[in-house]
């Protein structure tokens, strides 16, 4: 029987990641993600919305790059996998467990400084497992980071003229 286990996820950080290194040497953060979801719901005529927070777990140069770049209330775009945490509480003997996600890829949303918002600059070069948008390397333009790709249309067609 063939399995998937995929999760995506876009939220804000609920605080600053603070990376550790382990005894190897391999850098582990730990985020936490506020997920929200609103519906409208028709029996009390009201728009409702409810948020789930959610533990990530990042490793390597992801989790260096979230310590450097993130910071509580950031928003994020994160691709990994869940993940079943079990152990003995010490206190009371009992089974625990707890359901988290890996992060595996992780993209930064919102301009740098911005908590919340989408699209924009992140604020670190891509590569090394994770993705940054809106951050790719100047090359012989005057126009500034911060400036999305998407305004500037190829080769100075008018905007009447492109085809979407």
């Amino acid at each position: 029987m063939a399995s998937f286990n995929k999760v995506i996820l876009v939220g804000n950080l609920t605080r600053d990641p603070q990376v550790r290194y382990t005894p190897g040497g391999s850098a582990v953060a730990e985020i936490g993600l506020a997920v929200n979801r609103s519906w409208f719901d028709k029996n009390s005529n009201s728009r409702k919305e409810e948020t789930t927070f959610i533990d990530v777990t990042l490793w390597g140069r992801t989790a260096e790059v979230a310590s450097e770049y993130l910071t509580k209330g950031r928003s994020v775009l994160i691709e990994g996998r869940l993940q079943l945490d079990q152990w003995d509480d010490k206190e009371s003997g009992q089974k625990r467990s707890k359901l988290k996600v890996v992060g595996e890829n992780m993209t930064m949303l919102g301009g740098k400084g911005e908590s919340g918002g989408g699209g924009g600059g992140g604020g670190a070069p891509s590569g090394g497992g994770y993705a940054s948008r809106g951050n790719a390397p100047q090359q012989g333009g005057g126009s500034s980071p911060a400036d999305s790709f998407y305004d500037d249309t190829p080769g100075g067609i008018p905007d009447d003229d492109v085809p979407f």
